[in-house]
């Protein structure tokens, strides 16, 4: 059977795999304090699930939170994403750790923070993007390529042999039955209305607000920031002055902890 995957990211091309990563340094060199991450590719539940050149996994999360939080030179978090999405729980479970950390979290999206990339995203305490930045895409994906016609033109047979209405509900070999269509669409509005849920909790929005803007597609940061999704617009130095005041310190105060080469796997 053709196990189907329920994606929390919009339609990009992204190219394939990292390496698993285990923290063997300090963050911070003494003289930096905020803890840089960048949340950047296909959020996976594991790597290897899907052939995808930038992949971040929970683990490689919480073991960066977990040094983070152990280290007495750091004050806060800044997590820097750059993501389509990813699955749902794996997306779910980031931006838990994140809302449950005993240091300040600040979010700077990039270029993209879109679907599950935006749930992680939603999870900071205080969030920035440019003005240009994709951001939101609240929604929920189970497309997939049917090719049973294709098969009949090459004189291949699907060959069905299942227990269960719905054991091999997906597969690219067959048309989809109204019956099967509605299961999975009534599947996949379980996982919005929780993501919807998510993003009203995080941002502290009305479930209507959320609705209103759950439509899949997204938004520049600049209509990010006029419908609530988003705190401020800015860069870095937004960034610095958020952190300046979370942490009690002077923007000249907050030095960021680069991420390092092979610190982290990509």
């Amino acid at each position: 059977m053709r196990a189907v995957v329920v994606i929390l990211t919009i339609l990009i091309v992204i190219v394939s795999i990292s390496a698993l990563w285990s923290v063997e340094s300090s963050i911070s060199n003494g003289s930096c304090n905020i803890a840089v991450l960048p949340i950047e590719g296909v959020i996976l539940p594991y790597y290897g699930l899907a052939d995808f050149d930038l992949v971040i996994t929970p683990e490689v999360v919480e073991a960066f939170m977990d040094a983070a939080e152990s280290e007495p030179n750091i004050d806060a978090v800044m997590i820097e994403i750059n993501s389509p999405g990813g699955t749902p729980v794996a997306s779910q479970r980031i931006a838990e750790r994140f809302r449950d950390s005993s240091l300040p979290v600040v979010g700077l999206i990039g270029d993209i923070g879109a679907s599950g990339g935006y749930m992680v995203a939603a999870a900071s305490d205080v969030l920035i993007a440019s003005p240009m930045s994709n951001v939101g895409s609240i929604g929920v994906n189970m497309s997939y390529l049917e090719e049973s016609e294709k098969n009949d033109e090459e004189g291949i047979t699907y060959v069905q042999l299942t227990t269960g209405q719905y054991k091999d509900t997906g597969s690219p070999n067959r048309p989809i039955t109204e019956a099967e269509r509605d299961k999975l669409q009534a599947d996949l509005e379980i996982v919005h209305d929780e993501f919807v849920s998510i993003v009203s909790t995080y941002r502290n929005l009305t479930i209507e607000a959320v609705e209103d803007i759950a439509d899949g597609a997204t938004m520049p940061g600049a209509r990010a920031l006029e419908v609530g999704l988003i705190d401020s617009l800015g860069g870095r130095t937004e960034a610095r002055n958020v952190l300046a005041g979370i942490t009690g310190k002077t923007p000249e105060e907050v030095v960021f902890c680069e991420y390092k080469s092979g610190f982290l796997p990509f």
